[in-house]
């Protein structure tokens, strides 16, 4: 929940779901000029600056804009199948890729991925810091691995050296779901605090073998767990962010949960690096991540789609239209934004601060361009018309 007032600076309020209580608090200069231009500049403002790190040749952190992560679901040793896959998560928007890395085979894969692959390539690591020794010698332009999980101080040296040598950093990847036993019987349950305890752990031991080029995840299948540890790691910290909500769920419920968790971190200045997990094809979990940086004011490359609900006075099969024009504008890449409405009465003027846009009526429609109707055009010409249009700008 947000709450302004009129003095000279303005205060937000982020208020737990659980107990009302206020779990993070800002102030920024309000707003002068013209209306919203203040906070506009002021939305992607952190409480603390994070450090940057490299994943090849994407900066994450330090103010570089946030980048989008998704992760293979092919066999990692099925090198074509995985390069396959990785071309096109590139072409929906993705910019780092992590591949599972569950034995030597996929290991040893990544040598060849790396040579094909259009992505800087993340390996996941469990348990087994051998593999993670191999998939480092194997070119890997970060590891994701939780250091106290792979054996004893040895085996975290061995992995932070290599590391260091190849200059790449590691993910952290604190998990609600695997949470040290004795961290858990601290806190009696999974909470912020506990899983911001477990990635301090993390820190320390590689800290103690002088390696800091560390990022930090800290996921739960709770969008409110999540948001406040993210919120407290934030406070604590000026580790570079990768934000997510694990386990979040289909297509429909994993894409709102990531929207409210995700979506509501970064309007707060929170996270560097996302991903959206779906039990989907993973390329649905970069349109979503897309959509959610396109929402929350943070990139503004690709088409945005504003659309109205209908009413009694829709004439016109509205959602047919809207989602024809939805999977269309995936493939444009310019900067705009493109209205469907459904009343030929109020959408041009409803819809005026779009750059384009279509309004349906009785058997024809308006085609319109900065709320000025251009022509009147048949109803099955609709949408073809529009995307003629959008070439045009």
């Amino acid at each position: 929940f947000f709450f302004f007032n009129d003095t000279a600076t303005t205060e937000i309020y982020t208020l737990s779901l659980h107990d009302a209580l206020p779990i993070y608090t800002c102030r920024c200069p309000q707003a002068s000029g013209s209306a919203g231009s203040g906070l506009e500049e002021k939305k992607r403002e952190r409480v603390t600056m994070t450090k940057q790190i490299h994943v090849g040749k994407v900066s994450v952190g330090g103010g570089a804009p946030v980048s989008i992560q998704s992760m293979t679901n092919t066999r990692t040793d099925d090198v074509q199948a995985t390069l396959k896959q990785i071309r096109t998560l590139a072409a929906a928007g993705c910019d780092i890729i992590r591949v599972a890395v569950p034995d030597m085979a996929a290991a040893r894969a990544v040598a060849k991925i790396k040579e094909e692959s259009p992505l800087p390539v993340v390996v996941d690591i469990h348990f087994d810091y051998k593999l993670a020794l191999e998939a480092i010698a194997a070119g890997a332009d970060k590891v994701r691995i939780n250091p106290g999980n792979i054996g004893g101080e040895d085996r975290v040296k061995a992995v932070a050296q290599a590391c260091q040598q190849r200059g790449i950093p590691i993910r952290i990847g604190v998990n609600g779901g695997s949470l040290e036993k004795d961290i858990l019987a601290k806190y009696g349950r999974v909470c912020p605090e506990a899983m911001v305890e477990s990635a301090f752990g993390h820190i320390r031991l590689l800290n103690k073998f002088d390696f800091d080029d560390i990022c930090v995840s800290l996921k739960s299948s709770s969008v409110p767990i999540t948001m406040k540890a993210y919120q407290l790691m934030s406070q604590e910290s000026n580790y570079p962010l990768h934000i997510g909500v694990t386990e979040a769920g289909t297509v429909r419920m994993g894409t709102l949960k990531s929207a409210v968790g995700i979506g509501g971190l970064l309007a707060l200045g929170v996270g560097d690096t996302m991903r959206v997990s779906l039990s989907a094809d993973p390329v649905e979990e970069v349109y979503a991540a897309r959509d959610i940086l396109k929402a929350a004011g943070i990139r503004k490359d690709g088409a945005e789609l504003v659309s109205c609900p209908t009413c009694g006075r829709t004439r016109i099969d509205l959602i047919s239209l809207a989602n024809e024009v939805e999977q269309r504008l995936k493939t444009v890449d310019k900067p705009i934004t493109v209205a469907v409405m459904g009343c030929v009465v109020n959408g041009p003027g409803e819809a005026s601060a779009a750059d384009c846009g279509i309004a349906g009526g009785v058997g024809e429609g308006l085609l319109f361009k900065k709320g000025q109707i251009i022509k009147k055009v048949p109803q099955d010409q609709l949408v073809d018309e529009l995307f003629r249009l959008i070439e045009t700008l």
